[in-house]
């Protein structure tokens, strides 16, 4: 049976796997259900697909949209592996055929809607298939704690009970503790089988500016990013259309996404931006879930989000490739009323409601923080980030600071001793010594800590706690009345093992003059204004548009990337690049070398350690002899010889034994032998034994073909 190293290599052409994958490959393997957390790009999708290709039946995947099922099928097919998807754009005809090959073993991955699945015409979909895994993306879906909950999720529960013994893998890139809980209470999985990655993207720039003159400054933003590819969310449909016109009329190849534009419609704008004939989507929230297209090096928020989750999943849409990519958020206080009042209108049990107004104020606190960016993001999903990051705008222009390990331990007192039952309000009453009834009715006056902070205004408290928060001091649990929570950092906090650090109280007004006074810095010139990078770009482009799949398909960036740094120019040079399998190396890997040849040909590019060998396997493609070759090049026919005998031995298609007669072939061998010699023994003695009867480059073809 082939193992998860050898797959991973041979369809997806890389050497080694990311953090947590090879754990998670072997726990399903073994049987077992998991809970898989990972951020967006971080290679979820690596932990169902290679045990699909390693076990005997058929994979089953859960996914909500169809537009992540195309990508997906896609990009496995490109890479040597049977999928497909039942979903309803197929017509009758196709899904029997789709069916079909499923019963009989071919496909090794099917993907499923779940509105397919338990819909009325669906009649056991999955009857006689042998099934070896369940697994179900987007698993957020299914908790009504999640920021995306779809009702027709919770069904997925009964899989269990109709495929006890079939291993369930749940994956999501967005779910905070109380998700992570409900996810695995619904489909049954045992807590202990979670696994959490790091939700940490260093590549990704985290920005925040004043939502003033926002056109002028994502015209800024965009200068030294000709080409590449970005989103931008509006909160309003009006909003898209407006800000995509504007875009266009500054000469940006750009248009607008939304519910309310017809389902041909967004097909067509969609695949427009996913074949980079678009740079620029201007969006709501209905576009990008389930996206994988690699190159997006750029997300704006345009208004601010309703929550942390949402907030995280879109920007991560940026840098999926792992290389740079840049985050802006544009925040006002009118966008915090404007999502106020859709809460407040809308038809949600009022529980929901007070669920959705404390995530936006943990969304606000973001915009408004004066500590790392980053903390704030990690600190949300329970990781604790040891240091600040340097790549957000908080720590290339930091705040003044000061020790605040005191104060952070006489709001944590307080939490443990009021046995971690008390929201922000409680908390600051308390810390500074309000005689309120509901606290007194409580005995908080009792607490040996009250009053401890007497000294700070309430709204200081309310700042220094939101800082707290964030930098992961401690937890709320909003499943719980909203209430803070201790954390393994709280106690390390309590016991002096640990230090932390304030930003000093700004008001808010003070910050919005602040916030107006920055303006965005021009970025450095990066890795993707390069000349060979925008060849194997437009060659990419040419034929993704004769396939009809997206680019990304064939070589994400970061592929493009390393090949215009390290100009491959044989065939296990090209399979040593990232991303490059053996499947991708038989369809596109010639051309590519190709491009690179002419390109440092016509550039008179210094040759690399083992270009000369590439030059020499052309002019042997091309037909010409062995002595022709070494006339061309200038060379002798035993160095020529000698590259043609590397090259057979890293796996080029050539034909030696051509090369040589049979008289001198048995001639040579018969003189080694004499001579006792080994296949890799040097053949000067040979030649002089030969009495330079008989040429180098015969000895070294012979002596090659004897080795092998």
């Amino acid at each position: 049976m082939i193992n998860p190293q050898q797959v991973l290599k041979k369809f997806f052409g890389y050497d080694s796997f990311r953090p947590l994958q090879k754990e998670i490959i072997e726990h399903i393997l073994a049987q077992k259900d998991a809970l898989v957390l990972m951020p967006t790009g971080g290679g979820k999708s690596i932990c169902f697909q290679i045990p699909a290709v390693v076990l005997p039946g058929l994979t089953v995947v859960i996914s909500p949209l169809i537009a992540l099922m195309k990508d997906q099928v896609e990009a496995l097919r490109a890479n040597g592996i049977e999928a497909a998807y039942l979903n309803s754009t197929l017509r009758y005809q196709e899904q029997e055929e789709i069916l079909s090959k499923a019963k009989s073993g071919v496909l090794k991955l099917l993907y499923i809607a779940p509105e397919k699945l338990f819909g009325a015409e669906a009649n056991n979909l999955l009857a006689d298939l042998v099934i070896s895994l369940i697994a179900i993306d987007e698993a957020h879906c299914i908790s009504s704690w999640g920021h995306d909950f779809r009702p027709e999720y919770r069904k997925l529960s009964g899989l269990r009970s109709s495929y006890p013994e079939v291993p369930v893998i749940a994956l999501t890139a967005t779910a905070d503790k109380v998700t992570r809980k409900d996810i695995c209470t619904q489909l049954d999985i045992d807590s202990n089988y979670e696994f959490i990655s790091s939700f940490d993207r260093p590549n990704i720039a985290l920005d925040v500016l004043p939502g003033r003159k926002k056109l002028q400054q994502i015209q800024e933003f965009l200068f030294d990013k000709p080409n590449q590819a970005g989103i931008i969310y509006c909160l309003s449909r009006k909003g898209t259309e407006t800000v995509a016109a504007s875009l266009n009329n500054l000469g940006f190849k750009t248009d607008y996404y939304h519910a309310g534009c017809p389902a041909e419609e967004r097909s067509r704008k969609q695949e427009a931006f996913l074949n980079d004939d678009l740079d620029i989507m201007v969006a709501t929230i209905a576009f990008g879930m389930g996206i994988d297209k690699s190159n997006v090096r750029w997300v704006v928020h345009y208004n601010l989000p309703g929550n942390v989750e949402s907030f995280y999943q879109e920007i991560g849409r940026g840098g999926r490739d792992g290389e740079r990519a840049d985050s802006l958020l544009f925040y006002s206080y009118g966008d915090i009323i404007q999502r106020q009042r859709m809460i407040d209108n809308s038809d949600m049990p009022d529980v929901q409601k007070e669920l959705m107004q404390a995530k936006l104020e943990r969304m606000k606190q973001y915009a408004e923080s004066n500590i790392c960016r980053r903390r704030i993001l990690l600190s949300y999903f329970n990781e604790d980030l040891k240091q600040d990051c340097g790549n957000c705008d908080v720590c290339k222009n930091p705040k003044k600071r000061f020790e605040g390990t005191v104060l952070t331990q006489k709001a944590l007192s307080v939490i443990a001793r009021t046995h971690q039952k008390v929201g922000m309000s409680m908390l600051i009453d308390i810390l500074r010594g309000s005689r309120n009834q509901n606290l007194l009715k409580l005995g908080y006056q009792n607490v040996k800590t009250f009053g401890a902070g007497a000294d700070l205004k309430w709204e200081i408290w309310a700042d220094y706690l939101m800082q707290m928060l964030n930098s992961g001091a401690m937890e709320i649990a909003y499943d719980e009345g909203h209430t803070y929570r201790l954390s393994d950092v709280s106690w390390q906090i309590l016991k002096g093992e640990r230090k932390i650090e304030l930003s000093e109280f700004v008001s808010f007004e003070e910050r919005k003059t602040l916030q107006e006074a920055a303006t965005p810095k021009k970025k450095r010139g990066d890795l993707f204004k390069n000349e060979l990078f925008d060849i194997l770009r437009n060659l990419r482009k040419a034929l993704a548009d004769k396939q009809g799949v997206p680019p990304y398909v064939i070589f994400h960036d970061s592929s493009l990337l390393e090949m215009a740094s390290d100009k491959p120019i044989i065939k296990s040079q090209m399979l040593a690049i990232s991303g490059v399998g053996q499947e991708k190396m038989k369809k596109y890997g010639d051309l590519f070398l190709k491009e690179i040849l002419n390109y440092v040909n016509t550039e008179k590019v210094p040759l690399k350690k083992g270009m000369t060998y590439f030059q020499t396997l052309e002019l042997f493609k091309d037909g010409n002899s062995l002595e022709e070759i070494a006339t061309l090049r200038k060379m002798s026919a035993g160095t020529i010889a000698g590259h043609l005998v590397k090259l057979k031995g890293e796996g080029e298609a050539i034909d030696l034994k051509a090369l040589i007669d049979n008289w001198s072939y048995d001639t040579i061998l018969a003189g080694a032998k004499e001579l006792g010699m080994k296949s890799n023994d040097a053949v000067k003695p040979l030649w002089e034994h030969l009495g330079g009867d008989i040429g180098y480059e015969k000895i070294r073809i012979a002596m090659a073909l004897w080795e092998g």
